[in-house]
């Protein structure tokens, strides 16, 4: 973590609500400020009515939650047009279907940033809070926002498990737990269903549920539902 982003931090005060004004406010990365702002005013056509967020995103779900999902970032159109993350393309139709089936959310599908969704004992984050251009952001990029995920750690005090979707994820996990003093020898690998202590919380990995992913059979949903119990049950152990 950057002194200069420590002084952010401490100006930003140490409640989640805080933190969160912090993230939205951010200008860190030129290139997806100005990439998340161009797919706002340009829009696609399916979406040419709705005014998009054009914003960071941040976390959502229950404060109290054992369990925190992570992901690599915004969609263009999804996130960064509804304002939620994971919420208004493919992939969060498979997470948050997925974490209903698990009983961590109350419906199945997530639209939008006011669709009555809620979550109970999770909660959903990312390590870059703005769309990337090709969904690739760079080590700079990633490091200048991964300050946010180890603050929400840090803020959410009864997380245990961190729930990894995709490689970039599991990276970032580990790097945002540093930050915070909890380093993992050897490092451990990445794998769908690999599992990882580092200090007080368990890292447990999945294959993204990214097109990619779910249209090749890559991830299948049998294999996000067993992820999302051996979270539940890493939680309650």
């Amino acid at each position: 973590m950057k002194k200069s982003d420590k002084r952010e931090l401490s100006l930003a005060g140490n409640s989640l609500a805080e933190l969160n004004h912090c993230i939205i406010r951010c200008r860190k990365c030129p290139r997806l400020v100005a990439w998340r702002e161009q797919v706002a005013q340009e829009k696609r056509a399916a979406y040419r009515e709705e005014e998009y967020w054009g914003r960071p995103l941040i976390g959502f779900g229950d404060v109290r939650a054992r369990v925190l999902v992570c992901g690599l970032a915004p969609a263009a159109h999804g996130g960064n047009r509804t304002g939620r993350i994971f919420t208004g393309d493919r992939s969060g139709d498979w997470l948050y279907g997925a974490l209903h089936r698990a009983g961590f959310a109350n419906q199945p599908v997530s639209i939008h940033r006011n669709d009555g969704l809620r979550l109970r004992d999770c909660y959903v984050t990312a390590c870059v809070r703005c769309a990337p251009p090709a969904n690739r952001p760079t080590p700079e990029e990633r490091d200048n926002c991964l300050v946010y995920l180890a603050e929400e750690l840090r803020i959410l005090t009864h997380v245990q498990v961190i729930v990894c979707l995709g490689a970039f994820a599991w990276d970032g996990a580990l790097r945002a737990l540093r930050a915070l003093g909890w380093v993992a020898r050897p490092r451990p690998g990445f794998g769908h269903q690999a599992e990882a202590a580092v200090g007080p919380y368990r890292l447990l990995g999945s294959y993204h549920p990214s097109q990619q992913n779910t249209f090749t059979g890559k991830l299948t949903r049998p294999m996000l539902d067993a992820v999302m119990a051996q979270a539940r049950t890493l939680a309650q152990g």
